[in-house]
């Protein structure tokens, strides 16, 4: 089994551009030999603007997002950004992509959300037709025709290849995906998944959706570290994050996060998360996640432990750990995994 690596998570920014510390910790990842560097979006910065600041002051570790998000921009604008920054990177751009939540699809960009894992397949076999740029690029899906020719098109449009010359028509993709229908197409399609909640104690719960994917195939989850000799407040940004993904990041009727805990052996309790987040009792609904969930997901507790849970992890299918955390803390895990 191929060693586990380390991978920089830096997310999307808060209230404020971040500023020079995600390129400072950028910079110490690298040196340190971690092997990747992800950016996020959700409905503030995008994800590529910051990678693209990021890989212009770094020159080795690989470039990722995690996850641009499909509503945010048309397939051919997606590769349009990717073979761009792939060029000016001198071919470290990776891809990832995620359909988000209805929430933000229907709430932020103004689309329906319908028949993601359909409009996954379409969007990446588009992407890949502008990066090979073996011929000019078509598509007859429902989602994203090319040319248009639908309701107001002037019937002009022709099929066009990238004037660009990719770097690389093999740029990695990876998606993140839940479900397991999303997840046995990301097995198909991609070069990558990026999985939430992952526990290499349950390895069966997507034994099966990724059992036929290609030989370099990459799993990337990211993972919460807390290194505290107090194994109980470790927990608890963990079980915080839980809290409010479980308990808030959906509906009553449709939450993909509290379906996947169910998944993975704790249907009652994320039900009970749901309600007591949705009657106001957010730090019930905290104290509601089991210790054991928030465990197998993470790495949390003194050192020593972390490091001894490090080995479940090297003995699953996971190639790389997605992190976040201060120089020290970055420093620290290094020691510990590279």
């Amino acid at each position: 089994m191929a060693k586990l690596k380390l991978g920089l998570q830096l997310g999307y920014w808060g209230a404020l551009c971040p500023g020079e510390n995600h390129t400072l910790l950028a910079q110490e990842a690298e040196r340190l030999g971690y092997d990747s560097v992800w950016t996020a979006e959700s409905w503030g910065n995008d994800c590529f603007t910051p990678l693209a600041w990021i890989g212009a002051q770094t020159s080795t570790i690989r470039l990722g997002t995690s996850v641009a998000q499909l509503s945010a921009r048309t397939p051919t604008a997606c590769a349009m950004a990717t073979l761009a920054l792939d060029a000016l990177s001198g071919g470290r751009m990776m891809l990832g992509l995620g359909v988000s939540g209805p929430q933000v699809v229907e709430g932020w960009y103004g689309q329906p959300y319908s028949k993601p894992v359909t409009r996954t397949r379409e969007y990446v076999s588009i992407v890949r037709q502008v990066l090979a740029r073996k011929a000019p690029v078509t598509n007859d899906g429902e989602f994203y025709p090319l040319p248009y020719n639908g309701p107001g098109s002037w019937g002009m449009g022709k099929p066009l290849k990238p004037i660009t010359h990719p770097v690389r028509a093999d740029v990695p993709i990876f998606i993140g995906a839940e479900g397991p229908k999303n997840v046995t197409q990301t097995a198909e399609i991609a070069d990558g998944w990026l999985p939430l909640y992952y526990s290499p104690y349950r390895q069966e719960v997507y034994a099966d959706q990724i059992k036929d994917a290609k030989e370099g195939f990459e799993v990337c989850p990211t993972v919460m570290v807390n290194i505290n000799d107090d194994l109980e407040a470790a927990l608890y940004p963990v079980k915080a994050m839980l809290g409010f993904y479980i308990g808030g990041m959906g509906s009553a009727k449709r939450n993909f996060h509290k379906e996947l805990m169910a998944r993975m052996g704790f249907p009652e309790e994320a039900e009970q998360i749901q309600a007591l987040f949705f009657e106001g009792k957010r730090d019930e609904a905290i104290a509601a996640v089991p210790d054991a969930f928030a465990d197998e997901i993470a790495l949390c507790g003194p050192r020593a432990r972390v490091k001894e849970k490090i080995k479940d992890w090297e003995n699953s299918p996971v190639t790389s750990l997605l992190v976040n955390g201060d120089e020290n803390f970055l420093r620290d895990l290094a020691e510990m995994v590279l």
